[in-house]
C-alpha cells in the first residue's frame, strides 16, 4: 500500500470544509439508481447491518494521530466497539504510524489502513473521517485538537489537553463555534469506584464537602528543567520529522532521548508532576463538588520542589489539597473527599473505594445505577464518546470540564514557579493586579504551528 506522505501546507483553512457523502445518503442514493434503471442491487448482509454487524451508513470512521504507547492503548480499547472502524494513522515516526497500521489491519483482516506523516494534509484530505483519537505528546494536544475541529472532526484526545489556560479557552472555544464533540481522555470520570465517590459527594452522602484530596505524580517536579538535551544528528525525515515532532514549541536540537519519553519535566514539553495527574484528579474533585465550570479562587504555595501540600481554595471555601497520596489512598490518580459526615477514597486499583463509615458502601449499587439512568452514561469512556458522536450532546470529558480542571492545573504550577500566593478570577481567567501571573497564562507557539 502506497504511504501518503505530502508536503506541509503552511495554509489552513479557518472553516470546516464541506463533508463528503455521507455513507448513509450514498447507500440511499446507490439504492434509488437500481430502483431506477431496473436491475436488483446484491448486497452483502454486514452492509445492511444483518447478523449482529452494524451497516456502514451507522459506523463511526475514525483516525488516529500520534499513535505511540498510550495511542495504541486507547486504539485497542477502541478498536473492539462494533460501529467504529479506523481506516487511517498519521504520526511524525514511521515506526509509529506502520506498527497502528498493523494492529488495525490485522483487527479487520485487510490492508485498508492508510498512513499520514503530516497532520494538516491528513486532517484535509480526509474528509470522510467522523472523528480522530489523538494521543501526541502533551505539546500538541490542544493544537492538534483545535486543527482536527476546524476540519470538521469530532476528537477524543488524551490528557493533559493543553499547555496553557489561553490554550485551553482556544480549545473550549473551538468546540463551541464548531458544534464538535469533544473528549478529553479522563476515564475514571466514567469507571464505577470514582463514580461511586463523585456521586456521594455530590449528593450529600458525606455531608458537607470542606476538603478534597487530589494526588500529583509522585515523580518529577513542579519546576521543569529549562534547558535542553545535547544535539544528536537528525534522522531522515521520513523516519521522524523533527520539526513536526516539535510542533508548537521553541525550536531545541535534535535528541533520540526526548522521542523516548525523556520530554517529560521538560517546561518546554511538559505540564509537571502537577499536570502529569491532576489532569485526572482535578477534574475528579471538581465533578464531585459540583465545581466543573470554574477553578478555586487562592492558591496557597508549597515550599517544596512537587506542590505537595500545596492548597487551593474555591470561592466557597471548599479547600482542594494536593497531595503524592501516601496517607489518603492507595494506586494511582487517587481522590479523598472529606465531609462533615464521612470520607470517601479511591485510585486505580480497588475493588471498592474505602469510605467512613463503612455503611456508605451499601449505596454503592444505587449510587452507580441511578448516576447511568440520570445520565444516560456508560461505564466505558471511550463509549461515552461514541454515544455522543451519535445523539451530539455533550460528553463527561467535554471541553468545557477539561478547560477549568486545566486552569486549575496551570494556576497551580503558576504559583509553584512564581513561588508565592496567588489569587484567580475564574470568569475572566486573569490573576487580578499581577503582571507577572498573567503573563504565564499564556506561550508563544513556534509558526506555522499555533492558533
Amino acid at each position: 500500500m502506497r504511504e501518503l506522505v505530502s508536503s506541509f501546507d503552511p495554509y489552513f483553512p479557518r472553516a470546516a470544509k464541506p463533508r463528503a457523502l455521507s455513507r448513509r445518503r450514498f447507500l440511499q442514493r446507490l439504492s434509488l439508481t437500481a430502483a431506477t434503471v431496473g436491475f436488483p442491487m446484491i448486497m452483502p448482509a454486514s452492509a445492511l447491518g444483518r447478523g449482529g454487524a452494524v451497516a456502514p451508513s451507522e459506523r463511526i470512521v475514525m483516525g488516529a494521530i500520534g499513535i505511540g504507547s498510550r495511542g495504541l492503548h486507547v486504539l485497542r480499547w477502541m478498536l473492539p466497539e462494533k460501529d467504529v472502524q479506523f481506516v487511517a494513522v498519521c504520526d511524525v515516526k514511521r515506526a509509529a504510524r506502520e506498527t497502528a497500521k498493523q494492529t488495525i489491519d490485522q483487527h479487520y483482516g485487510n490492508q485498508d489502513c492508510q498512513m499520514y506523516r503530516d497532520m494538516r494534509a491528513f486532517l484535509t484530505e480526509r474528509t470522510d473521517l467522523d472523528a480522530v483519537l489523538i494521543a501526541t505528546g502533551d505539546r500538541w494536544h490542544a493544537l492538534a485538537a483545535i486543527w482536527a475541529m476546524q476540519s470538521g472532526k469530532d476528537v477524543f484526545v488524551e490528557k493533559p489537553s493543553s499547555m496553557t489556560i489561553a490554550e485551553g479557552r482556544a480549545v473550549l472555544e473551538t468546540a463551541r463555534r464548531y458544534n464538535r464533540v469533544y473528549q478529553t481522555g479522563t476515564q475514571r470520570l466514567s469507571e464505577a469506584n470514582f463514580v461511586f465517590c463523585i456521586e456521594a459527594a455530590r449528593r450529600g452522602l458525606l455531608g458537607r464537602i470542606h476538603t478534597v484530596y487530589a494526588q500529583i505524580a509522585p515523580w518529577d517536579k513542579a519546576e521543569m528543567r529549562r534547558d535542553w538535551l545535547p544535539a544528536q544528528p537528525e534522522p531522515p525525515v521520513d523516519e521522524l520529522d523533527w520539526d513536526a515532532w516539535l510542533g508548537p514549541c521553541p525550536w531545541r536540537p535534535f535528541n533520540a532521548e526526548y522521542v523516548a519519553g525523556g520530554w517529560r519535566g521538560h517546561y518546554d514539553f511538559h505540564t509537571s508532576c502537577i499536570g502529569e495527574w491532576g489532569a485526572h484528579t482535578f477534574a475528579q474533585a471538581q465533578m464531585g463538588l459540583g465545581l466543573e465550570n470554574t477553578s478555586p479562587v487562592r492558591y496557597h504555595y508549597a515550599a517544596n520542589n512537587t506542590g505537595d501540600g500545596m492548597i487551593a481554595e474555591f470561592a466557597n471555601g471548599v479547600r482542594l489539597i494536593l497531595s503524592r497520596g501516601d496517607p489518603w489512598w492507595h494506586g494511582a490518580c487517587g481522590m479523598r473527599f472529606v465531609g462533615t459526615e464521612g470520607w470517601a477514597s479511591c485510585a486505580d486499583g480497588y475493588s471498592r473505594p474505602e469510605v467512613s463509615p463503612p455503611s456508605l458502601l451499601s449505596e454503592y449499587r444505587r449510587l452507580v445505577s441511578d448516576y447511568m439512568a440520570r445520565t444516560g452514561r456508560p461505564m466505558s469512556h471511550v463509549r461515552d464518546f461514541f454515544n455522543c458522536i451519535k445523539s451530539r450532546r455533550q460528553t463527561v470529558a467535554n471541553a468545557a470540564v477539561m478547560h477549568h480542571s486545566m486552569t486549575t492545573v496551570h494556576a497551580c504550577n503558576i504559583c509553584m514557579w512564581l513561588k508565592r500566593d496567588l489569587e484567580f478570577d475564574p470568569a475572566n481567567e486573569t490573576f487580578p493586579n499581577d503582571p507577572e501571573a498573567n503573563r504565564l497564562r499564556s506561550r508563544a507557539m513556534r509558526a506555522p504551528y499555533t492558533i
